[in-house]
């Protein structure tokens, strides 16, 4: 089922804590930001202090997984602008990102940050989290959208995660 356009995301099936929960928490600001129009520090101050608080999914969300919420939400924030311009590039003619799904839109910034920004996190994860916490709220078009934004994306901005190992034609994982 897909968010509407002012539907603030709701938590989407069990999530156990850890970075996924963190993930799927900074999409949710991320979408609060844009559609409250509040500032990044404010929103993350209201879910560290309200929606982190507690218990996300039946456990507790680490200290680690709520830095990591902390700085996908910052990070997309100040990375707006480069972000944008990256995915832009990537739509059909004659569609912008405001045309996009509020929640959609959310998800792709985020996971742009990452692939620029956390290259210690292989791009495939990145690809399949987000992909993961998109599906709570997407139908099977807009995840095949994510899917293949975020791949196109990656394949260009971490070329070196997708080369051929030599001669046996499977992917390098790393």
């Amino acid at each position: 089922m897909s968010a509407g356009r002012n539907e603030a995301p709701a938590r989407a099936g069990p999530f156990a804590g850890g970075r996924r929960a963190a993930r799927l928490c900074a999409v949710q600001a991320l979408f609060q930001v844009e559609f409250v129009e509040s500032s990044a520090d404010a929103v993350v101050a209201e879910f560290e202090s309200h929606r982190l608080a507690g218990e996300l999914g039946g456990e507790p969300l680490a200290p680690d997984d709520r830095g990591w919420f902390a700085g996908v939400v910052r990070g997309t924030i100040a990375d707006s602008a480069l972000i944008d311009e990256r995915l832009v590039g990537r739509l059909a003619p004659g569609w912008t990102l405001p045309q996009l799904d509020g929640v959609v839109r959310a998800v792709l910034r985020a996971g742009t940050y990452e692939l620029l920004r956390r290259p210690e996190v292989p791009a495939r994860v990145v690809i399949s989290e987000y992909v993961g916490v998109a599906q709570g709220f997407c139908g099977a078009r807009e995840l095949g959208f994510v899917n293949a934004t975020l791949d196109s994306l990656a394949r260009e901005m971490r070329p070196d995660e997708f080369a051929v190992a030599s001669g046996d034609g499977r992917a390098n994982a790393r």
